[in-house]
């Protein structure tokens, strides 16, 4: 299977848009109606506080906040849904549902609401599961997420920001990290070998060409009339310029 070509269709942008266009309502909801739906965010431990681990993603206190969230949204559901499309769902279930338990276990008492914990599985993920594989093209990856959303690592500690989770940017970290180690690695890349003796599984002996030669690299002549009586085939004998006598 040759390497996918760096082509942006149409199935690839459907998912981060629509999860766009779902917290951006929910968002508009709340303001129109004044609805107050930060109640549904993470209460940690409380039995009342386990809802918002499903519903905590889609809830957002205000436009920068909501803003910030959808860009890095877009960009690393895209990236996803390119280089681990057969892990996706596995992904997201698995990153809202343990990095959602995770703030519920750990977080001060306050409501913790916003995708922000999604986002750093996803950046934690795809950073290790990348380093994991070796594939030149996920390492590039890896990279990327490094020089894009490297500075997020410093919000996961406390005090850095007022008034942000960062106990969901940790659970979320920890999360992606988890998940690289334990979700199957894609089957992204196959390689193809232009020539047999590339292959791994390659046997000089039982090559015809390598047949035609001893062990000093001279050519093996042997009697027309055995290659007959034998019924030998190998086609580089009949294309070799040897003339019998």
């Amino acid at each position: 299977m040759k390497d996918k070509q760096l082509v942006i269709t149409a199935d690839l942008i459907i998912l981060p848009v629509l999860f766009l266009m779902l917290i951006w309502t929910v968002y508009w909801l709340d303001w129109k109606d004044y609805l107050e739906l930060y109640q549904y965010g993470i209460y940690p431990r409380t039995l009342k506080g386990l809802r918002g681990i499903l519903f905590s993603p889609f809830i957002h206190g205000g436009l920068k906040h909501i803003y910030n969230n959808s860009v890095a949204l877009l960009v690393l559901l895209l990236l996803l849904q390119f280089f681990y499309k057969k892990q996706v769902w596995q992904i997201l279930g698995w990153g809202i549902l343990l990095s959602g338990l995770g703030t519920w276990l750990i977080a001060r008492e306050s409501y913790h609401i916003g995708a922000s914990g999604l986002i750093y599985v996803l950046v934690s993920y795809m950073f290790f599961k990348g380093i994991q594989t070796k594939y030149f093209r996920l390492v590039a990856l890896s990279l990327l997420i490094v020089m894009l959303y490297g500075s997020m690592i410093w919000y996961v500690f406390p005090d850095i920001e007022e008034g942000i989770s960062w106990e969901g940017h940790l659970s979320g970290f920890i999360t992606g990290m988890i998940l690289s180690f334990v979700l199957k690695s894609p089957v992204y890349a196959e390689k193809v070998y232009k020539y047999d003796w590339q292959s791994p599984d390659y046997k000089e002996s039982e090559d015809p060409f390598m047949q035609c030669f001893d062990d000093s690299g001279n050519f093996v002549i042997i009697p027309k009339e055995v290659l007959e009586a034998e019924a030998l085939k190998n086609p580089y004998r009949k294309t070799l310029p040897v003339v019998y006598g």
